[in-house]
This record gives structure tokens, C-alpha cells and sequence, in this order.
């Protein structure tokens, strides 16, 4: 089991930056990869960025590559999403999964546990 929680949402200018925090409980949050996904008003949930157990391999959705960066500290049990460049069109729901399994996934059929998501908004 594991419960993941979200944090570091907030409003901020076009070309701005926010760094997004997902604390997760359990001891086995080590051999769990975890991914980030986000959800626009009146659209589908979508894949945002993804990292293996150890931290050596992440995916990138193309339309946040260069701009958003995914890390791990298993020492502190907490994902992080470094977004910068932030353009009005990332405005969403944030929210972070993990899965019982080491590898990358972009599907969030993938992912068994979600958070209550934490919701970033950017102006123009």
C-alpha cells in the first residue's frame, strides 16, 4: 500500500516556474516508479513525466520535454516535478501515482495509487 500527497501548486506568470513535491508513505517506496499526470478543465487526464525505481530513467510527455524535470529522493520518500517555462496551456490538476512495478509507465491504467492532485495555474 501507499498514500501519496501532493503539494506546491499555486498561481504564476507565464515563463515562471514551480517545483511540485509528492510525499508518499510506505517503506517500499523505493521499488515503486512513479509518474506525474495532469488534467486541464474539460479534458482528459493526461501523462506528464515518469521515473523509474532508482531514479536513472525518466519519460517525457513531448509537450513538457525541456521545460519540466522529474527526480526522486527514496531517502525522503518524495517524487518532485521541477516545471519551468511554464506556459498558460499547463494549467491543470497535478497529480502523482505510483506503481507497484521499477519501470517507467505512461498509461495511468499503470499506477495503483493516486493523490488528490494539487492544481497549478498559469496566467498569460
Amino acid at each position: 500500500q501507499m498514500h501519496v500527497v501532493e503539494s506546491g501548486g499555486g498561481l504564476v506568470q507565464a515563463g515562471g516556474s514551480l517545483r511540485l513535491s509528492c510525499a508518499a508513505s510506505g517503506r517500499t517506496f523505493s521499488t515503486y516508479a512513479m509518474g506525474w499526470f495532469r488534467q486541464a478543465p474539460g479534458k482528459e487526464r493526461e501523462f506528464v513525466a515518469t521515473i523509474n525505481w532508482s531514479g536513472s530513467s525518466t519519460i517525457y510527455a513531448d509537450s513538457v520535454k525541456g521545460r519540466f524535470t522529474i527526480s526522486r529522493d527514496n531517502a525522503k520518500n518524495t517524487v518532485y516535478l521541477q516545471m519551468n517555462s511554464l506556459k498558460p496551456e499547463d494549467t491543470a490538476v497535478y497529480y502523482c501515482a505510483g506503481r507497484g512495478g521499477r519501470l517507467t509507465r505512461t498509461d495511468s491504467l499503470s499506477y495503483d495509487y493516486w493523490g488528490q492532485g494539487t492544481q497549478v495555474t498559469v496566467s498569460s
